[in-house]
């Protein structure tokens, strides 16, 4: 090839490259001479820059970090030593003391040391003989503090810690009922000891069940060490407290779980007035069980599904109220129970004290009990 027809094919290229350039630039209009010369025919709409739509969230994210803690935690623990091993180590048999240690975060809601953390970042006892418990706190400005115990609910994996500080900046609390699915989120925390971590995400889910908790799902990241933090929306209001992941590799994949903040500083304001959590029960309710509609049709029960009574104690609250064995309970005060996990949660929540509106299936009937709410063991 001559040299001027190498040069020809490399300006033809060249200039393809330039039109491709700002074609993709959004430099170059591709539309007609007309088209381009009448800026006064507006579109039907405006049209909005991809850009435009993502939040910033950066303001929010300063304000959070300065109402987050880390928590670290030692736990000492009493343990029986194996008698196969203290023989062939040649030890002396009974009881040994090892350590456990944990890291988390956790959330400063109030101006003078209430933190808000996960039960099992302070340490789950799961039945074991604790013998000295050690808190650490790491506020914001870097000051280290010994944390106390205020009260823990295991049953929703919460604790309240306090650390003897003033003036400190709380989370403001947001209402967790009013999340959207795919609603910024943001989560705060310390995932493997990277302080003050924040990580952008959206509301995947809502009201995933559990016993006792409606969990919020989230895409935000959330790693080992983000247990306790915050998850806070696009105002910067706290709405859950990053709990649990869903992991097959121990890290993050997508799938991250908080509890509300409306069950958050339910269990808060219990622990500090009364030292533990107070939930709403039936008493006398022996043995029951889930039963889905197709179950229940095919049982002749019931079209629907709900929660299966098959015993009950002698002389207790329910038998007085009118419950009776075989009753099927697919509501409680007008919501619907779909299994035994619905059934304890909206108990749980009922005011102690109060009569509750318990619809049941009885006989292919539908029939209201009203039966009163007691306070649940805290045995239980």
């Amino acid at each position: 090839m001559s040299h001027l027809k190498r040069a020809a094919v490399l300006i033809s290229v060249l200039g393809l490259g330039a039109v491709t350039g700002l074609v993709l630039a959004g430099r170059l209009a591709l539309t007609s001479p007309t088209e381009a010369t009448q800026p006064e025919q507006a579109p039907d709409r405006p049209v909005v820059s991809p850009v435009s739509t993502l939040p910033d969230l950066s303001s929010v994210a300063e304000r959070a970090v300065q109402a987050s803690a880390n928590i670290s935690s030692t736990q000492r623990i009493r343990v029986r030593s194996n008698p196969i091993d203290d023989f062939f180590l040649g030890r002396r048999g009974g009881d040994m003391i090892q350590e456990s240690q944990s890291l988390g975060s956790g959330v400063i809601v109030s101006p003078d040391g209430y933190i808000l953390t996960n039960n099992h970042v302070i340490g789950d006892d799961r039945g074991l003989r604790i013998e000295g418990l050690d808190i650490k706190v790491t506020l914001p400005d870097g000051r280290e503090m010994a944390g106390t115990i205020v009260g823990t609910d295991p049953a929703t994996d919460l604790a309240l810690v306090k650390v003897e500080a003033t003036g400190l900046t709380p989370m403001p609390w947001g209402d967790s009922a009013r999340l959207r699915i795919a609603e910024w989120v943001l989560a705060i925390g310390n995932p493997y000891q990277f302080n003050q971590s924040v990580s952008l995400g959206i509301v995947s889910a809502l009201a995933r069940p559990d016993q006792f908790v409606d969990f919020i799902q989230t895409d935000a990241a959330i790693n080992p060490g983000n247990s306790g933090g915050a998850l806070i929306n696009a105002r910067g209001e706290l709405v859950g407290i990053n709990t649990q992941i869903y992991s097959q590799s121990g890290g993050y994949e997508g799938i991250g779980f908080a509890i509300p903040s409306n069950l958050a500083r339910a269990v808060m304001d219990d622990l500090i007035n009364y030292g533990e959590v107070r939930r709403g029960s039936i008493v006398g309710l022996a043995q029951l069980a889930s039963v889905t509609a197709e179950q229940a049709v095919a049982n002749d029960i019931a079209t629907i599904p709900g929660v299966y009574v098959h015993n009950l104690y002698r002389n207790s609250t329910a038998v007085r109220a009118g419950l009776q064995p075989r009753d099927l309970i697919v509501a409680v005060n007008g919501r619907d129970v779909t299994d035994l996990a619905s059934f304890s949660r909206l108990v749980a929540a009922e005011p102690i004290g109060s009569t509750a509106k318990i619809d049941v299936v009885r006989d292919h009937k539908r029939i209201t009990l009203d039966v009163p709410i007691e306070q649940m063991s805290s045995r239980r």
